[in-house]
């Protein structure tokens, strides 16, 4: 695993996406806080971190679009697939190399407070707290654009796609409030999901009957529901798109809360979609 993180890590400033993604980064940060902190006289940092979490939504699809669609299309995957290690091994040594690079610059913006702090009173839980939300949600983004990338084998496919389902995560809650909100539509809504995550098992496993039995399951708790009591699926959407919205749980980092809830979720996560990078890599191996 530490071989793989240090090629990748190494190949990111043999090239110039590493660079590119510290500077813009940087730039997009310090233009915030010039305007947030500086110029306002605020000595709260929070309010930079909270304006510029749409920066993973531009960025990270930089630093994630190549990690796994490249080794898929030069097919060097192949030396890692028959290579002494384990499919866990290969995508930690990948996630933890665009880790690095995040907290890299993360250690950078940390000392803005403590540069505030010289010429006026800071907020040292709120402006931290908010660092710590910071790096937990970049950490989601980076482990859901890996698992991305790992489904295709060209680098502009998986920044397309990665971009996408990045802007959306960004305005969950707001497309969940358009969406009507009566039972009726809920249960349509489930059971489509219910389908399309049966269609990714499927194109991960390869396995029909496991596939088809899991979707029955599936579909006929989400029915037995509905038929016993309707009203429990009202505003169902609305609250599942809150619950799942990465961003809407950076509010309690911003107001200084600690909710270990929170954390657990981003951990959750991050652990899922390294969990399905793992097992996209298994099926390659095997298949």
């Amino acid at each position: 695993m530490l071989a793989i993180f240090k090629k990748e890590l190494r190949s990111y400033f043999t090239s110039m996406i590493g660079y590119v993604f510290i500077s813009l980064f940087l730039a997009i940060i310090g233009i915030f806080f010039i305007f947030n902190n500086l110029l306002s006289r605020q000595g709260n940092f929070e309010y930079t971190i909270t304006n510029v979490s749409f920066i993973f939504v531009l960025l990270v699809p930089l630093l994630t679009m190549r990690i796994m669609a490249e080794e898929n299309k030069q097919k060097t995957d192949q030396l890692l697939l028959t290579s002494p290690v384990t499919a866990g091994e290969i995508v930690m040594g990948k996630f933890l190399s665009v880790f690095a690079i995040l907290l890299t610059v993360i250690a950078l913006i940390s000392t803005y407070p403590l540069i505030m702090n010289l010429y006026g009173e800071v907020p040292f839980a709120s402006s931290y707290g908010s660092i710590i939300g910071f790096i937990l949600l970049g950490g989601s983004y980076i482990a859901l654009g890996i698992f991305l990338s790992s489904l295709t084998d060209s680098q502009v496919v998986a920044a397309i796609i990665t971009f996408i389902v990045f802007f959306i995560t960004l305005f969950m809650e707001n497309i969940a409030g358009s969406i009507s909100t009566n039972h009726s539509t809920a249960f349509v809504f489930f059971s489509v999901i219910v389908v399309i995550l049966c269609l990714i098992l499927w194109n991960m496993v390869r396995n029909l009957m496991l596939t088809i039995g899991i979707g029955i399951i599936a579909e006929g708790i989400i029915t037995a529901i509905y038929l016993y009591n309707p009203t429990l699926y009202d505003g169902a959407i609305v609250k599942v798109f809150s619950w799942l919205s990465a961003t809407s749980r950076f509010d309690n980092f911003y107001m200084g809360i600690f909710d270990l809830a929170d954390i657990i979720f981003y951990l959750s996560i991050i652990f899922v979609f390294l969990f399905l990078s793992t097992q996209v890599i298994k099926k390659k191996r095997w298949s």
